[in-house]
């Protein structure tokens, strides 16, 4: 594969802030580069692959979980938050990663999981041993009621009650998710602390921020009351999960408290960044719970986009209005795709129109006020995989099928090599299958036509970058119809407006609100007064005066 990349562009306007407005690369480790032939990609592998990144333009690379971990839910049952699993290295290639990342300027974030643990780490065997030992009520545990049935009605995210028995306890714990998965109880503030300590333990090895996972099921209702059913709205239910509003469970208001200890510890070391993940009902008004003011997080993402079966102009202007640039309130972050959601092309298009709406939904994210996150292989326009039930390895779509979609099919191997075996991801047998479709959209193909999405993808990210309007300047929705949405971002001596058609059919140039300017990118044949089907153009209002 062609080794001399491109480096990154400078950043314009660059301020001690570097995340405002940056760009983040979601690497799962899994999948991401074997550097030791096992089948499964390490972090020796993310660092052989860093400079392909970097050149790329983007800020910063988030790794998901690499952690020492039984793998029920592949590494988001961590055993030790301060150890790497094995398969994934040693904290000496953790190190070495850093180092690399260091001398490209790239950041590197890593997940943090705080709501719950596997079932295998050292704390919980000493929480389930007795009822006080010193780690007692470091989980949530209940008492039966009296007919020996789980103490309520909470039901877990991966199907069933969120309550399993514990014999040597005599009593049930809470699980949100994998009964591998116990819940901690981050009421305890002995709980709070070590989680800080695990925070500081990497923050002292040199990461420049975390992604918060699943931030608000960190805390439960101590009353344990039943959660009240959620009203029927037609969709299909494929989980208990979904009966129920998750009032008591999950997003107790004390989650604030311990987000501002957090931010805290974050913010006393340099040049860092806090992002969390807010997902579910509430999701819009937690966000901006827990990224208000200054002493909280620095941003938050939601699921707006990932699990959208529709990218409609109304859907993108109704994320912007949630997130309004008014004082107090938090900065946002995007995500179109990622280790959990499927391949927003196989959900967003007809096969047909894959490539010119890969073109269109580029630029879009790159538009939008806050923080893009690329997910690994996005750059390349990837497809979601169909993995059969034979080869499924995600629990959630094992114990759901063939109802919810697997994210299996979002997580197989990265192409870097189209004739490589493999793919160039590894010489051994790919824990998930590489797929022929994705194949053909390898990083070395795209890397020898000059008109690939990867190329594509670099030439808009050089010029974010570049221009503060688009990397931070503030967002104002200019038309949003069935079709059209056309948005203004502000920067210091430049306007920049974007023009989108989110649809099959071309659509009228939106003339009453974009009549001039200078192109200064557009894609599938966009012109000032043609707007062709998924046609896309950032434009040049011109100096400000």
């Amino acid at each position: 594969m062609k080794q001399d990349l491109p480096s990154a562009p400078p950043v314009a306007g660059k301020t001690a802030e570097w995340w405002r407005g940056a760009t983040i690369y979601q690497i799962y480790p899994r999948s991401f580069q074997d550097s030791n032939d096992d089948g499964i990609g390490d972090l020796a592998g993310i660092t052989s692959r860093l400079d392909y990144i970097a050149s790329l333009g983007v800020d910063a690379i988030w790794i998901s979980p690499f952690y020492a971990s039984p793998m029920a839910d592949f590494g988001y049952d961590i055993s030790d938050y301060r150890a790497v699993d094995p398969i994934f290295g040693t904290l000496a290639d953790f190190d070495a990663l850093v180092a690399r990342a260091r001398e490209l300027d790239l950041k590197v974030m890593i997940d943090q999981v705080y709501a719950h643990t596997s079932d295998q780490h050292a704390w919980f065997a000493e929480s389930r041993s007795s009822r006080n030992n010193p780690r007692a009520d470091w989980y949530v545990w209940a008492d039966a009621k009296v007919d020996g049935s789980p103490p309520n009605n909470w039901q877990s995210v991966f199907g069933g009650p969120s309550w399993r028995w514990d014999a040597r306890r005599g009593q049930y714990y809470m699980h949100n998710f994998l009964a591998e998965q116990p819940q901690l109880n981050l009421h305890n503030t002995d709980v709070q602390q070590a989680l800080l300590d695990v925070a500081k333990f990497w923050l002292d090895r040199g990461v420049s921020g975390f992604r918060i996972d699943a931030l608000n099921f960190a805390m439960h209702d101590p009353l344990l009351r039943n959660n009240p059913p959620a009203p029927d709205d037609g969709t299909v239910r494929t989980r208990p999960f979904d009966f129920q509003l998750q009032v008591y469970n999950q997003s107790h208001e004390d989650i604030v408290g311990f987000i501002e200890r957090l931010q805290a510890l974050i913010a006393s070391y340099p040049h860092t960044f806090s992002l969390a993940e807010v997902g579910g009902r509430k999701a819009a008004s937690e966000m901006k719970a827990f990224t208000q003011g200054d002493e909280r997080l620095d941003s938050a993402y939601g699921f707006n986009f990932l699990y959208a079966e529709l990218l409609t102009p109304k859907l993108v202007a109704q994320a912007l209005e949630d997130w309004p640039d008014t004082p107090g309130t938090g900065w946002p972050s995007w995500a179109f795709e990622n280790h959990d959601a499927p391949r927003a092309l196989s959900r967003w298009c007809e096969p047909s129109e894959i490539d010119a709406f890969a073109r269109m939904k580029a630029m879009l994210l790159l538009s939008l006020r806050g923080n893009p996150i690329l997910y690994q292989g996005e750059e390349l326009g990837l497809l979601q995989d169909e993995v059969p039930f034979e080869m499924l390895q995600d629990p959630e779509a094992i114990a759901n099928w063939p109802l919810t979609l697997s994210r299996d099919g979002v997580r197989t191997p990265l192409p870097w090599e189209a004739e490589a075996q493999n793919g160039g991801f590894s010489k051994g047998s790919p824990w998930l299958p590489v797929s022929a479709q994705n194949l053909n959209r390898a990083i070395d193909r795209q890397e020898a036509d000059s008109t690939s999405q990867l190329h594509l993808t670099r030439e808009l990210l050089r010029l974010r970058r570049t221009n503060d309007a688009l990397r931070s300047g503030p967002c104002e929705v200019l038309l949003c119809d069935e079709t059209r949405l056309v948005v203004r971002r502000k920067g210091t001596d430049r306007t920049v407006v974007g023009v989108f058609n989110i649809s099959a059919r071309s659509a009228e140039w939106p003339s009453a609100v974009v009549p001039e300017g200078t192109v200064l990118a557009a894609v599938n044949d966009t012109q000032l007064g043609k707007l062709p089907a998924w046609g896309a153009a950032w434009i040049a209002e011109g100096d400000r005066t």
